[in-house]
């Protein structure tokens, strides 16, 4: 079920319990990392990160009315999702990732085309989310986007 939850507060505070801290660690290290540009804000249910309109005024393609979504944080009924965009469209990043991923998990790479996904709060790889959160520019995404759906 998707979150109605109008800001990221009230979308953590309506969490389980137990998935409030990793959540919570989350956003922290995603804010802590993630290039200036980037704005926080909700969308389709979860906690995302997007390039606002006033960088990229086209907005997103599928619907120009809003931001251009960059990076997203869910707690799904059976895992926490990690949404990262970049992953999707750079393979340079992609590769750097999964590379990256045992040197700071145990657990095997549960991954979609840009989502990672976790069955339990502890097997989420903070510092490893912080430096992806890192990796890319709000012009670096735009560049990069409009590139792949030629803007």
């Amino acid at each position: 079920m998707q979150s109605t939850a109008p800001n990221p507060e009230l979308y953590l505070a309506e969490l389980p319990e137990a998935r409030q801290q990793v959540m919570n660690d989350l956003r922290e290290v995603i804010l802590n990392n993630i290039p200036d540009g980037f704005e926080e804000a909700m969308g389709y249910g979860m906690l995302g990160y997007v390039v606002p309109h006033t960088l990229y005024p086209a907005g997103y393609h599928c619907d120009p009315k809003l931001p251009l979504p960059f990076m997203g944080i869910a707690s799904q009924k059976n895992h926490i999702t990690v949404y990262h965009m970049g992953i999707y469209a750079n393979e340079n990043l992609l590769n750097w990732f999964k590379e990256e991923y045992p040197k700071h998990s145990k657990t095997k790479l549960d991954m979609g085309k840009s989502c990672i996904r976790f069955r339990k709060p502890e097997h989420v790889p903070l510092a490893l989310i912080g430096e992806l959160a890192s990796k890319m520019t709000p012009q670096e995404w735009i560049d990069i986007y409009t590139c792949t759906f030629k803007r």
